[in-house]
Formats: C-alpha cells, structure tokens, sequence
C-alpha cells in the first residue's frame, strides 16, 4: 500500500451528515485498498487463505446444516479442522 497521505476535500456547503457519509466512504474505500493488499501479499508469500473459498464453504454448511454461517477471516484454512468447528460460526 501506498505510504503517502491522502488529501480529501469537501464542499464547503455540505452538511454534518454529507461530511460524515464522506468519511464513513473514503474510510471504508481505505480500509478495502489495505485489506486487498493485504491479502495480495499473503497470497504470493503462499500463506494459506480463505480467498474465494470462505464463501464456498458458508455454502456448504448453509445446504447441508439448513443454516446461515459467516466464516470469520481467522477460521481454519484446513476444510477438516474447520468443518469441526462450524458450531463456532
């Protein structure tokens, strides 16, 4: 990720609640841009990930314990050591 700051301006008629939406965007447009990164170089130093998968495996609970799960970033990578932990989910 890049190391500078970043600049925002607003517009100087804009309300306490469009300043706040500003915010909560270019926060959450940050937050994502590090998060990519961050899963960028886990990938090439070949850590094991979720990516693609933590969907795939949420599904596979959902069909065959009739149930929503959102699988946290910290699960198991390991299908096996994961599906014993599905209660936890």
């Amino acid at each position: 990720m890049e190391t500078s700051r970043y600049s925002v301006s607003l517009p100087e008629d804009a309300s306490e609640d469009e300043a706040a939406a500003i915010a909560a965007v270019v926060s959450a447009h940050l937050r994502d841009r590090e998060a990519a990164a961050a899963a960028a170089a886990a990938e090439a130093s070949g850590e094991a990930s979720w990516n693609g998968e933590r969907w795939e495996f949420a599904g596979r609970v959902a069909a065959l314990q009739s149930r929503e799960v959102r699988v946290p970033d910290g699960a198991p990578t390991d299908a096996w050591s994961a599906a014993g932990r599905t209660e936890r989910f």
